[in-house]
């Protein structure tokens, strides 16, 4: 019997996903959740939903709820984060003080100055939790972390936590899917396929969510991939299917497909210029490198405002705005039929399956995030890399990638430089390397000046420093003073009254 901790388990949507995931294995049927969350009236609605879920597939696992990290840490196998510190409060301040200064950011929960604010406040909690699993937890218990910023929390957790932790995100699995049906697509145009080939095992319509020009009916699973570099800058170095090489040959294929040039600008771009295809959104994306945000006329040319993911100004702050009325909709949610559990019904979500491998045996293959240890011989030592794995009752095994494409490196390096540096200014408080990091950060150097950097610095400590206990207090005061002193000289930076390039208003509850 296992018991497995969900920190941050009000997240509603996830906590569940994670839950009918892990008992669609037959083996963790009468597994013990522990959830817990800050709120409790968001752990109570997810634990009302879930038991739900249970009792509707008539399984013997139980939920145990508590607003104490502690006991639901203690005697866990397994322990995952799915935390967001500061909340949407927190989240607002990320996107809108950056966007005073001109930084205009679509996503801001990796890099960027709203990465590496919401760094600063999540890492000391991480390492509490850290702290708590190496009192608490089971021997040799595993932490899953889902909660961004991902390499740097990763980072800190197996620097600084002194607890084996692995980084868990969904964005390979959604770049293979790209790429297969770009591969499909072709293949079925020049009758390498039929028109109605579909998988074995497999439905067209469970093989790809939206709606296309015809229809598809290849699986991923059929297309060899390895993605290697750093957490939502990995690049599919290598293609396959059916032994036969496809890397060379997706600018062609990816451009071939009408959705993608519409929705994918900048991926494509970078695609054209490296050669290799990125796995993250085009909003993601856009905001990692200098050359796609930094002007305002420039930014519509490179999104689309179809889905928040595409590049909106802040587009997925509003995305989560949009959705957090959760008293208002739990009512509607009690109406629905439960959740199905089983293996039909299980997401790709990595977290599941690592426990099943390493429980089981049963060999899982996944991308997931690691300390580098040479396995990509062109990136730091030490640093968070995501390169793919094997997961079995061994443990974790990630083989050596090699060089990363040189192009790809230099990208992920100037990202890693300022992981490091905001991942050491929030363990030590340090305010000169938490400036640093930001001076570095490639779109906020390609908007600011050295001068607009440090006061944008300042700005965020004394508008965050409720979230902020590992700086001293004494630094809020000191940033707050010399925010006065520039304002009486008349040398403040002077402030930007804007909604950004493209940012659309929150839903009202109407």
């Amino acid at each position: 019997m296992l018991k497995i901790a969900m920190i941050g388990a009000g997240s509603v949507g996830f906590t569940r996903i994670l839950l009918r995931d892990i008992l669609a294995v037959p083996e963790f049927a009468d597994t013990t959740f522990a959830f817990c969350d800050i709120s409790p009236q968001n752990l109570d609605m997810v634990t009302q939903l879930c038991r739900r879920d249970i009792a509707h597939a008539k399984l013997p696992a139980k939920i145990e709820s508590t607003t104490h990290h502690r006991d639901a840490i203690k005697n866990a196998d397994y322990i995952f984060s799915v935390i967001r510190q500061g909340g949407l409060e927190a989240f607002e301040l990320d996107i809108d003080i950056p966007l005073q200064y001109g930084i205009d950011q679509s996503v801001g929960d990796t890099l960027c100055a709203g990465g590496i604010m919401y760094a600063q406040r999540t890492i000391p909690v991480m390492l509490d939790f850290c702290k708590d699993i190496r009192q608490l937890a089971k021997p040799n218990a595993l932490f899953l972390n889902y909660s961004n910023p991902m390499a740097m929390n990763t980072w800190a957790c197996n620097t600084y936590g002194g607890v084996k932790t692995i980084g868990l995100c969904h964005g390979v699995q959604g770049g293979h899917w790209q790429i297969t049906r770009a591969i499909e697509a072709h293949l079925k145009k020049n009758g390498r396929l039929p028109k109605d080939y579909v998988s074995p095992g497999h439905t067209a319509k469970e093989l790809w969510p939206e709606d296309f020009d015809f229809k598809f009916g290849l699986h991923r699973r059929e297309v060899d991939i390895i993605c290697a570099g750093i957490n939502h800058q990995t690049w599919y170095i290598k293609v396959q299917w059916r032994g036969e090489d496809f890397t060379a040959r997706l600018p062609e294929l990816m451009a071939a497909i009408p959705h993608f040039q519409k929705t994918e600008k900048v991926r494509l771009d970078v695609l054209n210029r490296f050669g290799y295809y990125s796995t993250e959104s085009n909003g993601h994306l856009s905001e990692y490198v200098p050359w796609y945000r930094k002007r305002v006329a420039d930014i519509p040319n490179w999104i689309d405002l179809s889905s928040w993911i595409n590049g909106a100004t802040g587009g997925y702050l509003r995305h989560c705005q949009n959705n957090h009325d959760w008293a208002t909709e739990f009512p509607n949610w009690l109406k629905e039929d439960p959740h199905p559990i089983g293996p039909a019904h299980r997401s790709e979500e990595h977290g599941s399956h690592i426990i099943e491998a390493r429980e089981t045996g049963r060999t899982y293959r996944g991308h997931l995030n690691i300390q580098n240890k040479g396995h990509i011989t062109n990136l730091p030592d030490n640093c968070t890399i995501e390169i793919p794995g094997y997961v079995d009752r061994n443990g974790i095994n990630m083989p050596v990638v090699g060089d990363l494409p040189l192009a790809c490196a230099a990208t992920c390096n100037a990202s890693v430089q300022v992981q490091h540096m905001a991942m050491e200014a929030a363990v030590h408080g340090n305010v000169t390397l938490l400036k640093q990091a930001m001076l570095h950060d490639p779109l906020t150097a390609a908007v600011c000046t050295t001068e607009e950097v440090w006061q944008l610095a300042d700005h965020m400590l004394v508008a965050q420093q409720k979230w902020l206990p590992n700086y001293a207090h004494a630094e809020f005061a000191a940033a707050a003073a010399r925010l006065a002193a520039h304002e009486k000289a008349g040398t403040r930076v002077k402030l930007q009254q804007t909604q950004g390039a493209a940012r659309l208003p929150v839903k009202t509850k109407a």
